[in-house]
């Protein structure tokens, strides 16, 4: 096998991996934006739409792009709640958010272990065969893992941009007071803000169920790694996470293919803190959506 070869298959794994990292850290940031609060559960979340989407696929043989959507759905009404009934008191104030959250995140997790055990659990794959472009060999499955994650992220942009709710998050996003001014009011955007943002970590868990392992320890790796895209792309920032994201997905995939993966993963955060000195507020400064 040729290197072009290699590499190009290299590239369209660090898609897939950066536009699941994109879910997340989008998620990530539209949760700091709206509320100042990062948000540690957010890896739970992410592991809860894979059990969610294993439980629907496995245990009731739906098919897998609605068991998909129905975790996503389960996902936001379930952060909405979560946001209204335990985070309503810590909005905008991130140490406390910050502390409550984990709290949130350890009992999500023991929750999931009870239910489900600690043993790492497999799904079927979503699509068989595969399918070659310019020599390439890429598995259908990841190939609907991309289909449907860039479908997200378009209906998310539109979302944003032309719907009354999305503009008016936009707008607590960039300025509460303001917003509040212009007759947005924040405390409804709120819920909604974070039931969104846990929705997408829920599509990225989901989507990467049948590629990988389910377990209930499998939200940390990527929500240490959506952290990372977050900074990089700049706090609260959509447009810099989503460049942080797929360029950290491409370097990882890429440092795996000629360095062992430890030796990758010290390069990725040398990498990281050199684009933080670089950039300290990020590719693009905080608080713009």
């Amino acid at each position: 096998m040729d290197w072009q070869i290699l590499i190009g298959q290299a590239t369209i794994n660090g898609l897939v991996v950066g536009l699941l990292y994109l879910l997340m850290a989008v998620g990530f940031t539209l949760v700091f934006g709206v509320m100042r609060m990062v948000n540690f559960a957010h890896g739970e979340f992410y592991m809860l739409g894979a059990f969610a989407a294993y439980a629907l696929v496995v245990k009731l043989s739906m098919p897998f792009l609605l068991a998909v959507a129905i975790s996503v759905v389960l996902a936001i009404v379930f952060g909405s709640l979560i946001e209204w009934l335990i985070l309503k008191p810590f909005r905008k104030d991130e140490l406390n958010g910050m502390i409550v959250t984990i709290g949130l995140a350890l009992i999500l997790q023991n929750a999931a272990l009870m239910l489900f055990g600690a043993d790492p659990l497999s799904m079927p794959s979503i699509a068989s065969g595969a399918t070659t472009v310019l020599g390439i060999t890429v598995a259908n499955s990841r190939l609907v893992v991309v289909m449907f994650a860039v479908a997200v992220l378009l209906v998310l942009y539109a979302f944003l941009r032309h719907s009354p709710a999305g503009r008016g998050l936009r707008a607590v996003v960039e300025d509460a007071e303001i917003a509040a001014i212009q007759g947005v009011k924040p405390r409804l955007y709120y819920p909604l803000g974070f039931g969104i943002g846990v929705g997408l970590a829920a599509i990225a868990g989901a989507l990467m169920a049948p590629l990988f392992s389910v377990s209930p320890f499998m939200g940390q790796t990527p929500l240490l790694k959506a952290f990372m895209v977050v900074i990089l792309g700049g706090l609260g920032s959509i447009p810099g996470a989503a460049i942080a994201g797929l360029c950290l997905g491409l370097l990882e995939s890429y440092s795996t293919l000629f360095l062992s993966s430890s030796t990758a993963d010290m390069l990725i955060f040398v990498l990281v803190v050199v684009g933080m000195l670089v950039f300290p507020r990020g590719l693009i400064g905080r608080g713009e959506a």
